[in-house]
């Protein structure tokens, strides 16, 4: 529907429902990676099923597949609502789409290939860097234009932070992408030794920074005040918030690299950056917790209230847990370990997750004009095999992280280490079990989302919602 009376809802809902069906696809190889740690045999000496190839598969469906979509599909949605504009050019937003779900595919194609740049988080090769570039640009040009046709005279703060994780991405993605081609699927490059190190670092903790966190507190921002029914607790702490937030995340890097070939001043400076960090980000989960003042009551019988809500206490643990462990001595035992994956998972799953399905949740009746989802209770089920599966793989993950940590610095009476590398392996087989079973449950929640999503649409009319005539205090 081109109807400039009413909301742009099309690219939206593409992007809401292939939010699903990515995190079921990314899941689902996290799952299977989980079964080869436990039991190598798994990969059935197929290349294309080696763990090597199937993690960052694994790292960039649910990051940029699951993840992305939902950023698109709420950032899509939250800007015209507050803006009381239709979306500024319809055919570049519906380009969007396209291109990203290109770009995941080719992904999917060239990394279990062994297709890959060697950069975490950043593995795609130079023709696809291309194509995510010219993708972003446009995704840039149509958030920033419905921003500049806006009817309001104030720019909500959940804007504030798309917009800044929007411009940040770019930034990231074009500095360390920065490569020489030698083939059509080769690349190195452009710096090398430590600095290589540190641009990536410097990328691959902002890519946590701005994509997993503050495009993911633009969404918090929105639809906790929406489902709650409540005004943001402190509209100053969110405009203080993002300031904060923004600038410190920048710096804390070198967190990653502490004990490398990376000098003593600039891992320090990672650190304190890290632990300054520690304010903004329990100033914003503190706001989002807070705007449930007088309406606690509703978390008994909404169980998309307990996907967001829930979702700000592992953002506010994982916001904790990550500056202790930029502690140098802390990370001294810590690094190397499946510490970090539990911390890792603890954002990941507790906070984007939880977050991002309490947010689709929220969309996908509206987008397809009813008053809720198929079914409550199955939203009720969902959220307690993701919290269940969430604390049974992230406490198996701590579990065994401390105790590698410890067993490979054990030293004997003579100075010798107290145990091999095996036993450490052997130690920690059980927990990796654990870790399974959390991440199967997990995965069958979004079986079960899936299925309640389909139900809800299924025989449906899209409805596109009427912009109002005179643009009004709140969206």
């Amino acid at each position: 529907m081109n109807n400039t009376n009413t909301y742009n809802y099309t690219v939206v809902r593409q992007f809401a429902l292939m939010t699903v069906v990515w995190g079921i696809v990314g899941m689902l190889v996290g799952v299977l990676i989980a079964a080869q740690l436990r039991w190598p045999g798994l990969n059935f000496d197929i290349p294309w099923l080696s763990y090597g190839r199937l993690r960052p598969l694994h790292t960039n469906a649910v990051i940029f597949a699951f993840g992305g979509s939902a950023l698109f599909a709420a950032s899509y949605y939250v800007v015209q609502r507050t803006c009381h504009v239709r979306l500024f050019a319809g055919r570049l937003a519906a380009f969007t789409f396209w291109g990203w779900q290109a770009v995941i595919v080719l992904a999917a194609v060239t990394l279990p290939l062994g297709i890959t740049s060697g950069k975490e988080y950043a593995e795609l090769e130079w023709p696809i860097d291309i194509l995510i570039t010219v993708v972003w640009v446009s995704y840039a040009i149509v958030f920033f234009g419905t921003i500049a046709k806006r009817k309001t005279p104030h720019i909500y703060v959940a804007n504030w932070f798309f917009g800044a994780y929007i411009l940040t991405i770019a930034l990231l993605h074009l500095i360390n992408s920065a490569e020489v081609p030698v083939t059509f699927w080769k690349s190195y490059s452009a710096y090398a030794g430590v600095q290589d190190a540190m641009v990536q670092w410097w990328y691959g903790h902002n890519a946590v920074g701005f994509f997993l966190t503050a495009g993911f507190l633009g969404m918090m921002y929105y639809f906790i005040p929406k489902q709650a029914e409540r005004p943001v607790y402190s509209y100053r702490l969110s405009v203080v918030h993002f300031w904060a937030l923004i600038f410190t995340y920048m710096w804390a890097g070198p967190h990653h690299l502490h004990y490398t070939a990376l000098p003593d001043w600039a891992q320090s400076i990672g650190m304190v950056f890290s632990l300054i960090l520690l304010a903004p980000s329990w100033g914003g989960m503190i706001n989002g917790m807070m705007t449930l003042s007088g309406a606690w009551h509703k978390l008994r019988d909404d169980p998309i209230l307990k996907f967001l809500i829930v979702s700000l206490s592992f953002y506010g643990m994982s916001t904790f847990e990550g500056p202790m462990m930029s502690i140098k001595t802390v990370n001294a035992l810590s690094h190397y370990t499946d510490w970090t994956i539990g911390h890792v998972h603890s954002g990941a799953l507790g906070w984007v997750g939880l977050v991002t399905m309490g947010s689709i949740y929220y969309l996908i009746p509206r987008l397809w004009g009813r008053k809720e989802m198929y079914s409550v209770p199955l939203i009720n089920m969902h959220f307690w095999m993701a919290t269940i599966g969430i604390v049974l793989y992230i406490a198996a993950m701590w579990i065994a992280g401390v105790m590698q940590g410890l067993m490979w610095r054990a030293v004997s009476a003579d100075g010798t280490l107290t145990y091999t590398f095996v036993e450490g392996v052997k130690a920690t087989s059980p927990f990796y079990t654990i870790r399974l079973l959390g991440g199967l449950l997990y995965l069958s929640g979004m079986f079960v989302m899936a299925y309640n999503v389909w139900r809800t649409v299924a025989g449906q009319q899209a409805v596109d919602a009427p912009i109002p005539a005179v643009a009004a205090a709140h969206a």
